[in-house]
């Protein structure tokens, strides 16, 4: 009987708050085996952010913001016009632009003009290959952008006291905000008080087909939108530190890791990248040296065999 009565006690021991948001650093406070803003005590939620309901003062909330970054999302920009050219500097694409060197430099002689077609088609299905790869690529870089177009522009929030109107990229943990029907929820936060039923749309986030209500205490969660009610809550998260950031940041790294299939694709790109090199070298030791072929007839030959692997490179 003592095993079980000791358990419970054990349980349901309230979480002990070992410093704050002055002596932690981001990691620790965001690290959720010592601090689970989302479940703690809202007692326990103000006093590890050192705040209070009147909100930060203008000297603090500037303190903060040098220690835990703007409330926005970092988005990395890259040149469109390098991107694009990035998609023909690989093994695939190298067999298409031999074959349109061959077909423009190298295949004259004998009273004959360059092989101006073969290029021609060469260079737009090399065009149409990396237009298609350049794409794709840029509609993941524009689901990321259109993430962070979602978020609020602007905010009310308690500083000094006193309601402002401010630009949400200057939230802190720890501030106060109001929000209210219509509003998109600018960051990560607990509530502090509910007027009347508080509605929130998180369907951008957690998929949930219906608003969801909030009261005292509860979690909301940046870019969803509060569609009943009014209320006030504390700042817990903001920029990558929300779950709003932390979605953002796992889309703009999707593209960074190679598939199990995109591996396997390289491999027999690069397998038939040999296959074709060793063929144009067996080729040319045939030809020249023991059929004594003119330079025209075996680069026309030549020619031949890297445009059959075309196929192959797209």
């Amino acid at each position: 009987m003592a095993e079980k009565t000791e358990q419970p006690e054990s349980t349901s021991k309230p979480q002990q708050i070992n410093g704050n948001i002055q002596s932690l650093t981001v990691e620790e406070l965001y690290d959720k085996d010592k601090f689970d803003l989302s479940t703690m005590e809202q007692g326990d939620v103000l006093t590890l952010l050192q705040t209070s309901k009147d909100g930060l003062s203008s000297e603090e909330a500037a303190r903060r913001i040098e220690k835990f970054g703007p409330n926005k999302l970092e988005q990395k920009e890259q040149n469109p016009f390098l991107q694009f050219l990035s998609f023909m500097w690989n093994p695939l694409s190298w067999v298409m632009e031999m074959a349109a060197i061959v077909s423009i430099a190298l295949a004259n002689g004998e009273h004959r003009p360059p092989d101006y077609p073969d290029f021609v088609g060469i260079v737009l299905l090399l065009l149409a290959n990396s237009l298609i790869g350049f794409y794709e690529e840029r509609q993941a870089g524009n689901a990321v952008k259109a993430l962070m177009e979602s978020l609020a522009p602007e905010c009310k929030v308690k500083r000094d006291g006193e309601w402002k109107t401010m630009e949400a990229g200057e939230l802190v943990p720890g501030d106060v905000i109001a929000i209210k029907l219509g509003d998109v929820v600018p960051a990560d936060g607990r509530l502090l008080a509910a007027h009347g039923q508080v509605s929130i749309d998180q369907a951008a986030l957690t998929g949930e087909s219906l608003p969801v209500g909030k009261e005292a205490g509860d979690e909301i969660f940046s870019g969803s939108t509060v569609k009943q009610g009014e209320a006030e809550a504390v700042v817990t998260g903001t920029g990558i530190n929300t779950f709003f950031g932390r979605a953002a940041k796992l889309v703009g790294e999707a593209g960074d890791d190679v598939g199990h299939l995109q591996t396997i694709l390289t491999k027999i790109g690069n397998f038939c990248l040999i296959s074709i090199g060793l063929f144009v070298v067996v080729e040319i030791l045939v030809m020249y040296p023991a059929f004594h072929y003119s330079y025209r007839r075996g680069i026309d030959n030549l020619l031949v065999l890297l445009i059959g692997g075309i196929p192959i490179a797209m």
